[in-house]
């Protein structure tokens, strides 16, 4: 773990004023800033509690942080700033701060302080929310897995239940994938699972969700009815037979579309799409069927 030390501030504006009133380190209660810090295992929640104290004990506005892989902000970015480099998790970490007016170097030693407090329930949490990515996300497609998928299918049942609201499945996968995959190999195979993975979250729109819950099968969640899932087969179909990549190995698709309906389960749903699915195949492939209830 490389967390780094604060390097020299960088200022705009920006000069020490005398210490009147020296902060004395005592008055901070460090012991319980520190529990604040490592109550919340998500990172933007323990940046806000860095901003909050920062805002309770300094003239400080506002915090913000940036990072190759994440972007954090507390409070309202305006007045003076100050703003400075760390080394922090093997990156570079930019942190520039909105003064009230101009810290004095007792002030500027407590920001220093705290900072250093903060980097580690930071990074915890950081590392917390990547483990937890990686146990929910398929790591070829980037798309949900099958654990995400019975989760998410049950979270938008219970919604839909809750708000009388519209909710569909498609089932799809590849067709003849295999044959594909043992006369190319498996790095092409791979290829094009990406590509596909990748063609979805084009097509979808944003309610909607996207998983691959094993070898070339996919499941879409779609927030809607049987129409407006069978929009979005229409559209994957007619961006897969513009794909070069798709029709240069004759890559298909095939697709199966039920409606979910009132106090039905997730396998009801999901067993009536996979029928759905079956019904293209034996239409001729690189098709969609509906499945009525």
């Amino acid at each position: 773990m490389s967390l780094g030390l604060m390097t020299e501030f960088s200022t705009e504006e920006y000069q020490y004023q005398p210490d009147i009133n020296p902060v004395n380190d005592s008055e901070l209660n460090l012991v319980n800033i520190i529990q604040h810090l490592h109550e919340s295992l998500d990172p933007r929640t323990v940046f806000a509690c860095y901003g909050h104290i920062l805002g309770q004990h300094l003239p400080i506005e506002a915090v913000k942080m940036t990072f190759p892989r994440i972007h954090l902000t507390w409070g309202m970015h305006q007045g003076i700033k100050i703003s400075h480099q760390i080394n922090f998790s093997g990156g570079k970490a930019k942190f520039t701060y909105s003064i009230k007016k101009p810290l004095t170097h007792s002030q500027s030693q407590q920001l220093k302080m705290l900072q250093t407090l903060m980097l580690l329930p930071l990074y915890n949490a950081m590392q917390y929310k990547e483990i937890s990515q990686q146990a929910m996300y398929d790591s070829l497609t980037k798309l949900g897995n099958r654990h995400y998928y019975a989760q998410s299918l049950q979270k938008a049942i219970a919604n839909s239940t809750r708000h009388e609201s519209s909710l569909s499945m498609i089932i799809l996968d590849l067709d003849n994938f295999k044959t594909l995959n043992d006369s190319h190999g498996h790095l092409l195979g791979d290829k094009i699972l990406v590509e596909f993975g990748q063609l979805l979250t084009i097509a979808m729109r944003d309610t909607d969700q996207a998983f691959r819950i094993g070898g070339d099968e996919f499941v879409i969640i779609v927030r809607g009815d049987a129409n407006a899932a069978s929009i979005l087969c229409e559209r994957i179909l007619s961006l897969m037979s513009s794909n070069q990549l798709f029709n240069q190995y004759q890559a298909t698709s095939s697709l199966g579309v039920s409606q979910w309906q009132q106090n039905e389960t997730a396998t009801i749903v999901y067993e009536r799409a996979d029928k759905a699915l079956y019904q293209a195949k034996a239409a001729g492939r690189h098709c969609f069927k509906v499945k009525a209830a």
